[in-house]
């Protein structure tokens, strides 16, 4: 399986390093020297890691056959890529892979179902969840302890405890839309009304 572990940013200095926004939980493992890793678009990799520091909190990284900062700005928004085996797990028992986490289903502590979570947004201060609502909108529910109350893969489901307006306002939304499509509807009899229900409703996984 690939995972995209990080993106390629700003050249830095004149020597051919670069910054990376990581987007792995094992930066170690995945971006140490010697890491070959595919790229997006394909046609600049596979690039090998030589070098890897710290820099004022970010990381820094030389491929080799990067030489200047020409060819490494030619490199910037190049996604990297790692191959992993899907039957790999992160060592820490509270630590989750992004493709573990894609297309759960998020609940709430009641069992309200919220939505299906379609992707992992990897901020500088907290991860996010992009969560597909049954209504086609998106919400996006900060991955902290405070909300995200239980993560069960065998049930295939993210249980959240979400504080006042961060799911509640889109729903009431929805709601008022609806509702003012069924009016609508009614005094237009030609009218299908809305296609979407506002209210709870299932989201089936992908396969």
């Amino acid at each position: 399986m690939q995972l995209v572990v990080a993106r390629i940013g700003r050249a830095h200095g004149i020597k051919g390093e670069v910054t990376v926004e990581v987007r792995t939980d094992e930066p170690e493992l995945r971006l140490g020297p010697g890491a070959v890793l595919a790229t997006d678009p394909a046609s600049v990799g596979p690039l090998t890691i030589e070098t890897g520091r710290v820099h004022s909190g970010r990381l820094l990284l030389r491929f080799e056959g990067v030489r200047d900062r020409t060819a490494a700005e030619a490199l910037r928004n190049t996604l990297l890529i790692a191959d992993v085996d899907p039957e790999e797990l992160p060592e820490d028992e509270d630590e989750y892979y992004d493709h573990q986490l894609i297309d759960l289903d998020v609940v709430t502590a009641d069992g309200t179902e919220v939505g299906r979570i379609t992707e992992i947004s990897h901020l500088p201060s907290q991860d996010l969840f992009i969560v597909e609502r049954p209504d086609g909108s998106e919400v996006m529910i900060p991955f902290v302890e405070e909300i995200v109350a239980e993560i069960d893969l065998a049930e295939q489901k993210a249980v959240i405890t979400p504080p006042p307006g961060l799911i509640d306002d889109r729903a009431e939304i929805a709601s008022a839309r609806d509702a003012e499509g069924s009016a609508d509807a009614s005094d237009s009899p030609d009218s299908e009304g809305p296609a979407d229900s506002a209210g709870p409703a299932g989201s089936g996984k992908e396969s």
